[in-house]
C-alpha cells in the first residue's frame, strides 16, 4: 500500500473479527516498532504482546473499554526509564555511523554534554521525552497494520498500576498505551480534522 494511501486509510478500530492474526503480522508490526527513530537513538519502547483468553481477560479489570480485552491480539506499548543512562554509548554509536556530520554534536566533547544534559533531565521532563519517542513508534505500528490488512486503536484510557501488575512489570518501565490488534469488523468514515487554514499558523 502506498503511504499516504495507509495515512487516509488509518481509523481507530473499535470493533474485530475473532480471526486470528498470523504471528509472522505480528513480528512485522513490532519490527514498524523496532526501527522507528528515537531521540539520541536511545529506543525506549518496549512491548507486550497480549494474546491468551486468560490475560486479555483481566485487562477488562485495567480498562474500561471492553473492545480492548475483546480485540486478538493487544500490544501493550511501554518505556526504560532507564534508557536515559545508555545516552553517551547511544551518542557514540551515532558519531562512529557519521549521524552527526556538519553539526555541533559530530564533536566528542559537545556529544557528552548533551549526554549529560540528558541524564540530568527532571523525572516529568523525561518521562515526556521518553513517551513522546514512544509514540513514533506507535505511530509506526497503527499505519504497518493498515498495510497488512489489519485495524488497530491507540488507547490510553488504562490503570497504569494494574496493567503493570498484570503484566508483572519490573520497575523501570512505565506503559504508555494499549493497541488492540485484529482484522477490522467496522469499516468508520473519516473522523473530521480541521481545515489547512486552521492549522497552518504562518507561512514566515
Amino acid at each position: 500500500m502506498e503511504l499516504l494511501e495507509a495515512i487516509k486509510s488509518r481509523r481507530s478500530i473499535r470493533k474485530f473479527k475473532s480471526e486470528p492474526i498470523p504471528e509472522d503480522y505480528i513480528n512485522e508490526l513490532l519490527e514498524a516498532g523496532r526501527i522507528a527513530p528515537s531521540g539520541s537513538n536511545l529506543q525506549p519502547t518496549r512491548y507486550v504482546v497480549i494474546k491468551s483468553e486468560k490475560t486479555k481477560s483481566k485487562l477488562s479489570e485495567c480498562s474500561p473499554l471492553p473492545f480492548v480485552a475483546k480485540a486478538p491480539a493487544v500490544i501493550a506499548v511501554c518505556v526504560d526509564n532507564r534508557v536515559v543512562n545508555t545516552a553517551e554509548a547511544r551518542t557514540k554509536e551515532l558519531r562512529e555511523a557519521n549521524a552527526f556530520i556538519d553539526t555541533p554534536l559530530h564533536d566528542d566533547s559537545n556529544a557528552k554534554y548533551y549526554s549529560t544534559k540528558r541524564r540530568s533531565m527532571d523525572e516529568g521532563a523525561l518521562k515526556a521525552y521518553l513517551n513522546l519517542n514512544a509514540a513514533i513508534a506507535i505511530d509506526h505500528i497503527t499505519l504497518r497494520a493498515v498495510d497488512l490488512g489489519l485495524g488497530s486503536c491507540w488507547v490510553m484510557m488504562f490503570d497504569k498500576e494494574k496493567l503493570k501488575e498484570l503484566l508483572d512489570l519490573d520497575e523501570r518501565y512505565d506503559a504508555v498505551a494499549l493497541i488492540p490488534i485484529g482484522y477490522p469488523d467496522q469499516s468508520p468514515s473519516q473522523r473530521p480534522r480541521l481545515s489547512m487554514d486552521d492549522v497552518l499558523l504562518k507561512e514566515i
